[in-house]
């Protein structure tokens, strides 16, 4: 039996086996988009971090790795709007690199248009976008991504990076609903 397979586990959405052989399928598509260049891979954490490591091993083209945090603030006073900052692992020199923006899952779409903007606004050649998982239906801005691996509308989901609100389940090896 699977370690993972016992029960109160969330119920599998998307198996590992189905993951690895997309995430290989979009490696080598973004191989071959990128023939002979540099590839600045920009993975946002928490939730992209596994399919960041995925993702360049299926790569055949030279990479460079970084990761970004976003994080939201909202106004103290009345809670209404806010503030998105990013922190970058080390501030990217990213003018005249192609960068793909890399998430586990792209949701409303907000954060990650934001940040795709701001990185072209800082000068990138191209700045295109890769998620595992796509939940169009939650989208609150115009954002397609380049490269996708599955389309998503369960309620919440966890595994392959992504966690629990307790931060936990990150760890399985399949993507599985928490709802």
């Amino acid at each position: 039996m699977n370690e993972f397979a016992r029960p109160g586990l969330p119920r599998t959405v998307i198996p590992a086996e189905q993951i690895q052989k997309r995430v290989r399928e979009m490696g080598r598509q973004i191989s071959d988009d990128y023939r002979g260049q540099t590839i600045h891979l920009l993975a946002l954490l928490e939730n992209g971090f596994i399919f960041m490591a995925d993702l360049v091993r299926a790569l055949e083209v030279p990479v460079i790795c970084q990761f970004i945090k976003p994080k939201y603030h909202l106004h103290e006073e009345d809670g209404s709007g806010g503030v998105l900052e990013i922190f970058f692992s080390h501030e990217p020199d990213i003018r005249g690199q192609n960068v793909l923006v890399v998430e586990g899952l792209v949701h409303s779409g907000i954060t990650t248009e934001f940040l795709m903007s701001d990185l072209k606004a800082r000068g990138a050649a191209s700045v295109k976008l890769a998620t595992l998982l796509d939940r169009q239906s939650a989208r609150r801005v115009q954002l397609q991504p380049d490269y996708f691996g599955f389309l998503v509308d369960e309620a919440f989901l966890v595994g392959y990076g992504l966690g629990s609100p307790e931060q936990t389940n990150r760890n399985l090896p399949y993507v599985g609903s928490a709802s």
